[in-house]
């Protein structure tokens, strides 16, 4: 069987299916329940895919490549693009879901682009842009706050705070002398580490968490039906 020959980017759905992006821009399906475990090929971007993630309510797969677009894939019809998204002017790397409004993309491109861009999924509107005058290499929304976090490449190789909707520039964190690779954010979503170039990781204590007020939260939603609406504690 052939194998992805680049970095592979895997999301799990339900502990068992994945999907990796490779150099030709092909994406593969696999199923790690069985031997022959690639079970599908999703193919529509000309270069490499380098950006893969699965939308909250598992239904959508956005993917990045190196020829500059997005491709939205529907899990329930997969074989094409539910949307293909081009306004960025360098590759997209950088991809996060909203996680209280599945539909909800956020994109950053490259060196070529410095742009965040917001989507609707559903519809493949691109809803809001923002230049943040440096390469996009990461980005993340915080479980807590109405807010995400961007790492950059050159020229300060930093982390950046903003306010959702409005995109206003909280702060800036700096420290790293390479670009910032990847970003992750711990279980209880207070803190980010970065990974950079200049071969080391950072952790930052980004995002208060008021502990009584979600133990609380979650209390009171507990016999109502499941929701991916949060609330902002700020």
């Amino acid at each position: 069987m052939a194998l992805a020959v680049t970095t592979v980017r895997c999301y799990s759905v339900d502990d068992a299916l994945c999907f990796s992006g490779s150099r030709t821009g092909a994406i593969h399906n696999h199923d790690v329940r069985i031997a022959e475990h690639q079970v599908a090929t999703l193919a529509n971007h000309t270069q490499e895919v380098c950006g893969l993630k699965w939308s909250p309510d598992g239904r959508q797969l956005a993917s990045g490549g190196n020829d500059n677009l997005i491709n939205i894939w529907d899990m329930n019809s997969s074989s094409t693009p539910l949307h293909t998204l081009t306004r960025h002017q360098a590759s997209v790397k950088a991809l996060a879901w909203c996680p209280w409004q599945p539909s909800l993309l956020a994109s950053g491109g490259g060196t070529a682009d410095r742009c965040i861009r917001f989507w609707n999924t559903n519809t493949g509107a691109c809803l809001n842009t923002i230049d943040t005058g440096s390469q996009v290499c990461a980005v993340l929304w915080s479980k807590e706050h109405r807010e995400l976090i961007s790492g950059h490449g050159f020229t300060q190789n930093q982390l950046t705070i903003w306010k959702y909707p409005i995109m206003s520039k909280i702060t800036d964190l700096t420290g790293h002398l390479s670009r910032v690779l990847c970003l992750c954010m711990s279980p209880d979503g207070s803190t980010v580490v970065s990974a950079a170039a200049d071969e080391t990781l950072r952790f930052w204590q980004c995002f208060t968490v008021d502990k009584a007020a979600k133990k609380s939260s979650a209390l009171s939603n507990r016999d109502k039906p499941n929701s991916m609406m949060r609330q902002s504690i700020r």
